[in-house]
This record gives structure tokens, C-alpha cells and sequence, in this order.
């Protein structure tokens, strides 16, 4: 659910995807409205300022990755959200890996 920015265009290819018309001052339909993504972007916007500071481009799929996992876990205790964690984990990113890719990057 977005409004209708032009930077949703073509959401609806990849996602179901319902708009609310701002510019017409509509604000919900149902159960169409966009508090949600913009409770998701609030909590981004304030987690890389108040924690990481700087978000790289390379790695900035990863920090959305994090956002959405916590956001999509808001309601479970943190033991329910790390045995979440655990179970679904299949590839990590090692400490090495980034450092190196970073080094081939700058060199």
C-alpha cells in the first residue's frame, strides 16, 4: 500500500499494490491507507541515524533486510525473534568477506 508517488510506479508488477490518492486528500479506502509503510520508513530513517550513522550502497539491501525483520517481528519477545532468526538463517555475510570485497573495491 503506497500513495501515489511516481517512485511507486511499477510496484504492482512485483507486489499486489493498492494506492491512496494524497494529492486528493484520500488517506484510507478500507483497508487501504499508508500508515504502515510509513511506521517501516520512520523506523528505518531513525535506526541508521541513531545506530549505523552511514549506510553504504553496497550494502544497503542488507540494512533494509534488518529493518524489514525486525518490523515483520515487532510482535514476538526477542527469544521468539532470535529462535526465528537462528531457524531461518542460511547465508550470512562473515566479517572477512565484507572486508575483503571492500578492499577489491578500493584498491
Amino acid at each position: 500500500m503506497t500513495d501515489e508517488a511516481s517512485a511507486y510506479t511499477g510496484v504492482g508488477k512485483v507486489y499486489n499494490h493498492s494506492v491512496v490518492n494524497h494529492g486528493k486528500r484520500e488517506y484510507v479506502r478500507g483497508d487501504i491507507h499508508t500508515n504502515s509503510i510509513g511506521g517501516f520508513w520512520s523506523l528505518f530513517k531513525h535506526g541508521v541515524i541513531g545506530i549505523y550513522h552511514h549506510v553504504s550502497k553496497e550494502h544497503f539491501q542488507k540494512y533494509l533486510d534488518e529493518f524489514t525483520f525486525h518490523y515483520n517481528t515487532c510482535e514476538k519477545t526477542e527469544s521468539e525473534r532470535f529462535n526465528h532468526y537462528l531457524t531461518n538463517m542460511c547465508n550470512c555475510l562473515k566479517y572477512q568477506q565484507l572486508i575483503n570485497h571492500e578492499q577489491k573495491n578500493s584498491a
